[in-house]
């Protein structure tokens, strides 16, 4: 059996200050192939280059990853300012409209960090540009400085809903996550159910209601180290299986065709 194709949405990049690349984390490429068990496929994320609906065929899953980019605020209909940062129009063109086919047919999708905000702001929520300006809010950010092990250490608890999804992958109602971003959700939408929240309230998993595929996403990064961390490790099995059920019924129904 081939493994399942997890297409990895890429950021535009800007190499030695002059080469302009489509990248994505070499961590997030190990995570897919080494714990979901899935071949990574990096996209560049520009729909001058990338066709929605024929990408959606190609791949199993989702992957939808980290950036310094922020998802445009017109897209949730707040005013750009100053405080949202830089932007990635191509980014939001290919990864909203690939959010919404994906849970309209059950394929599966993982959101991490701007991925998780991705999929709130597909299904209908608002950002906040920078949660640690709230009350009573904590700073999530990354720390300016220092090594990868301290940029990525584990930060705060999460604490997850008692019988949810989370709370079934895990056995566990309270996990240990890093801390990287600086906006969040502001207003719910209907159609995202926030599943664990951090110390200070502010919202770090989610799924979207009544979908009928794997639609998971975190607000931290459980790429760093996943295939030793059980928590980072459960969630990218699980969306790896997620992926391999969506393999095998797609080359049952392209057969009977």
């Amino acid at each position: 059996m081939h493994k399942p194709v997890i297409g990895i949405i890429g950021n535009h990049d800007i190499i030695h200050d002059e080469y302009p690349a489509y990248t994505s984390g070499a961590m997030i490429a190990a995570a897919i192939a080494l714990v979901s068990g899935g071949m990574p496929m990096i996209v560049p994320a520009n729909p001058n280059f990338v066709d929605v609906d024929q990408l959606a065929d190609l791949c199993d899953g989702f992957l939808f990853t980290g950036g310094r980019p922020n998802v445009h605020p017109s897209e949730y209909g707040h005013a750009e300012t100053d405080a949202y940062g830089a932007f990635d129009r191509n980014r939001d063109a290919i990864t909203l409209p690939m959010i919404r086919k994906c849970v309209d047919r059950g394929q599966p999708i993982l959101g991490i960090c701007r991925g998780f905000q991705e999929v709130a702001v597909a299904m209908g929520c608002t950002l906040h540009p920078e949660i640690r300006d709230i009350e009573g809010r904590d700073n999530h950010r990354m720390p300016p400085d220092g090594t990868l092990d301290e940029k990525f250490e584990m930060r705060h608890i999460v604490t997850v809903t008692d019988g949810g999804p989370f709370h079934r992958l895990w056995g566990t109602r309270e996990v240990l996550t890093n801390s990287l971003h600086g906006q969040g959700i502001l207003d719910l939408s209907s159609r995202i159910v926030v599943d664990g929240r951090a110390p200070d309230s502010t919202p770090e998993a989610i799924y979207v209601k009544d979908a009928i595929g794997f639609t998971l996403a975190v607000q931290w990064h459980p790429e760093w180290r996943a295939e030793f961390d059980p928590v980072s490790k459960s969630l990218f099995q699980a969306f790896g299986q997620a992926a391999i059920v969506w393999a095998q019924q797609n080359e049952v129904s392209c057969v009977n065709v």
